[in-house]
């Protein structure tokens, strides 16, 4: 075995940043933020506390990217559901889809978003607030969606499309805590369906 060889094998692994993200993002789903110790952190991402600081800067800094990765990638079906032709239809297409995506079982279950701005002692409070904006902010797309249904005449023109917005959000709340409490994807399309029996017509 020649010098160079042993240099190569020697050499320390790479430290891969999106793969250490991806399961930062596990632990936080399933444990919360403040469920999730920085010893249980620096164990699965492998590193020891100043590289992950270093890396990713504080416990609330590695949080924020993990969300951040969280919006951009397993719920990304949330933006793209406003994109149904119908105020019916995007209320249908979000609640089924956060019945599969709620209780699948590759990963944690319920929303990360809703799950982690439910409880939160003090040091969490930025953090609360932070998912709490990203909540309102969805409700707020929706609304911009549902007003437009009610300009085209697919809602009736006595709708309130904020309250139809947050009676959505809200729906998907419940569905989530269902879901972390054991609901199955079966149980939680039942609740969709009866949701959607009571839709307002146009």
């Amino acid at each position: 075995m020649t010098t160079e060889t042993k240099k190569i094998r020697g050499r320390p692994r790479v430290f891969d940043m999106d793969e250490a993200l991806e399961k930062a993002l596990q632990i936080f789903w399933k444990r919360g933020y403040e469920g999730a110790s920085l010893a249980e952190l620096t164990e699965t991402l492998g590193v020891n506390k100043p590289s992950l600081y270093a890396a990713f800067g504080n416990k609330e800094e590695l949080f924020m990217k993990a969300l951040s990765k969280y919006v951009a990638g397993p719920v990304a079906f949330v933006r793209e559901v406003v994109n149904e032709p119908t105020a019916r239809d995007v209320a249908q297409t979000f609640l089924y889809k956060a019945a599969e995506f709620l209780t699948e079982p590759s990963h944690p279950k319920g929303c990360m978003v809703v799950q982690g701005a439910l409880s939160g002692g003090e040091s969490a409070e930025m953090i609360k607030s932070v998912l709490i904006q990203y909540r309102t902010a969805y409700e707020k797309v929706l609304t911009k969606r549902f007003e437009q249904a009610r300009n085209d005449g697919d809602l009736s023109s006595d709708t309130n499309p904020e309250s139809l917005a947050k009676y959505l959000a809200t729906l998907h709340q419940g569905m989530s805590v269902q879901a972390t409490s054991g609901a199955s994807k079966e149980d939680l399309l039942a609740i969709a369906d009866l949701a959607l029996n009571g839709w307002p017509k146009a």
